[in-house]
C-alpha cells in the first residue's frame, strides 16, 4: 500500500480547525485533525511532509515519524509539531481500516471499556470567531442550545453542577479568572476581583458539596506571585486541579508556584514532543499530565509521553476543547492507558457542532466515554462538510 494523495481541508465557520485525510491505493483514506493557526499547519504539510510522504507505505508509523517535522519546530505545540499530529492520527487511522481493527486494539488493547469524563464549561461558540483565547472570544453574545455552559459557571454555578449530575457527569473545569488577568496582564488582581471570581467554586460548593470536583482554569494568564496567591485561595474549595498557573516559558517559575501551594496542578496541554513533557516530569512538583493528541505529536507521541509518565508514577489526561478527531483519537489512547484518570469533554461541543460535522462520535454514558467499535478511529467527517460553500481543500497528489 502507498500513499497516492494528501488533502487539507478547512472551513469558514471553524476558522481554527484543519483536517487531514491520507489517500492510499488501496482507496483507504485516513483521517487526521489539528487545531490552530490551521494556515500556517497546512502550509507546513504541503512543502515539507507531502514531498517526504507520498509514495512511502502508510503502515510504517514509526519510520514517518520522526521525519514529520522537519528540522526546526520541534520543540512545543508549533505548527510543525501540530502538522505533525494531523498526519499521524491518519495514519494510524488507516492502520486501523487496514486491518480492520480499532485503533485502541492496535495500541495494545483496552485496560478498561470506558473512562470517567469531566466537562469543561464552554459555550458553543467558545474560541469559534478567531484563534485568540481572550474574553474577547467566549462566544457569549449569542445563545445555541441548553448547554451555555461558560455564562453558567459566571452566573449560576450552582444550578449547572446540578445539570452536569443529572448527567452522570461529576467533573467540571471552570476559568473565573480570566477577566481579572486581562486588566493587568495577570500582575495583580484586587480582592474585588479575587473574591468575584471565587464565587462560582463558593456556589458549587455550598449547593452540592463534594459531588462534583472542580478544575480551575488559569490559562498561562498569571505572573508567579498572583498565580501562588489564586492557588492557595482555591484551596479552601479542594481543586481537583490548577491547570497552567503561568506561563509554560519558565518551568522554575512552574515548579515554585507547585510547590507553593495544597492545589494540586496539572499542565502540558501546550506542550509537544516527549523531551518537553521529560523537563515537566523531572520537576517533580506536578500532580497530573495533560496531553492534546492533536499538538503533542499525535497518537505515536502520547503514547510515548503517558509511558513515561507511568514510570514517574505520575497521571496522565488527555485534553478536548479543540475537535472532534482530537476526543476520538484521545479516548483509543485513553481505553489503553493504565494511568489515564480521566477524560476532558466539552458537551456543548459534542452535542452541538461535533455531531454535526461527524459520524459516529465516542458514545458518553452516565458521565463515561468510550470508543467506537468500528475500525481505524471508527469516525468520519459527514460527506456535506466537502461540500459546504465554506469548504476549501487544497489536495497534493503523487507523481
Amino acid at each position: 500500500m502507498k500513499i497516492t494523495a494528501i488533502e487539507t481541508i478547512r472551513i469558514e465557520e471553524f476558522p481554527n480547525l484543519l483536517w487531514v485525510q491520507v489517500h492510499t491505493d488501496d482507496g483507504i483514506v485516513g483521517l487526521g485533525e489539528t487545531f490552530y493557526g490551521p494556515g500556517a499547519v497546512e502550509a507546513h504539510i504541503h512543502e515539507t511532509v507531502a514531498p517526504f510522504l507520498l509514495g512511502e507505505d502508510p503502515l510504517l508509523i514509526g519510520r514517518h515519524h520522526s521525519k514529520l517535522i522537519g528540522y526546526v519546530g520541534f520543540s512545543g505545540a508549533s505548527a510543525e509539531q501540530r502538522g505533525r499530529s494531523a498526519i499521524d492520527i491518519a495514519l494510524w487511522d488507516i492502520w486501523g481500516k487496514a486491518t480492520n481493527q480499532p485503533i485502541h486494539q492496535l495500541l495494545g488493547g483496552t485496560v478498561r471499556d470506558r473512562i470517567r469524563v469531566y466537562n469543561t464549561c464552554a459555550g458553543y461558540r467558545y474560541v469559534r470567531k478567531s484563534s485568540g483565547q481572550g474574553t474577547e472570544n467566549f462566544g457569549l453574545d449569542t445563545e445555541e442550545g441548553p448547554y451555555e455552559d461558560l455564562d453558567a459557571f459566571l452566573n449560576k454555578a450552582d444550578d449547572l453542577a446540578h445539570s452536569l449530575l443529572e448527567m452522570g457527569i461529576d467533573g467540571m473545569k471552570i476559568w473565573p479568572f480570566d477577566y481579572a488577568a486581562e486588566l493587568s496582564n495577570g500582575h495583580h488582581i484586587s480582592s474585588t476581583d479575587l473574591n468575584k471570581a471565587l464565587r462560582p467554586f463558593e456556589k458549587i460548593r455550598n449547593s452540592v458539596g463534594d459531588k462534583i470536583d472542580i478544575m480551575a482554569e488559569l490559562h498561562a494568564l498569571w505572573d508567579r506571585p498572583n498565580a501562588v496567591r489564586i492557588s492557595r485561595a482555591l484551596e479552601q474549595f479542594s481543586p481537583y486541579w490548577i491547570e497552567d498557573p503561568v506561563f509554560m516559558d519558565h518551568l522554575g517559575s512552574l515548579d515554585r508556584v507547585a510547590r507553593s501551594t495544597k492545589s494540586p496542578i496539572a499542565v502540558g496541554e501546550t506542550r509537544g514532543g516527549v523531551a518537553d513533557f521529560r523537563y515537566l516530569l523531572e520537576l517533580d512538583s506536578l500532580s497530573l499530565i495533560i496531553m492534546d493528541i492533536a499538538w503533542c505529536g499525535g497518537l505515536t507521541e502520547a503514547k510515548k509521553i503517558a509511558s513515561m509518565a507511568e514510570a514517574w508514577h505520575v497521571p496522565v489526561a488527555f485534553h478536548d476543547c479543540t475537535g472532534p478527531v482530537a476526543l476520538t483519537a484521545s479516548t483509543h489512547l485513553a481505553l489503553t492507558t493504565r494511568n489515564c484518570e480521566i477524560q476532558e469533554i466539552v458537551r456543548a461541543f459534542y452535542f452541538g457542532w461535533y455531531a454535526e460535522l461527524m459520524t459516529d462520535l465516542p458514545p458518553i454514558k452516565k458521565g463515561f466515554i468510550s470508543a467506537p467499535g468500528k475500525p481505524g478511529l471508527g469516525i468520519e467527517l459527514q460527506p456535506s462538510v466537502l461540500k459546504r460553500k465554506d469548504c476549501t481543500i487544497k489536495r497534493i497528489d503523487s507523481i
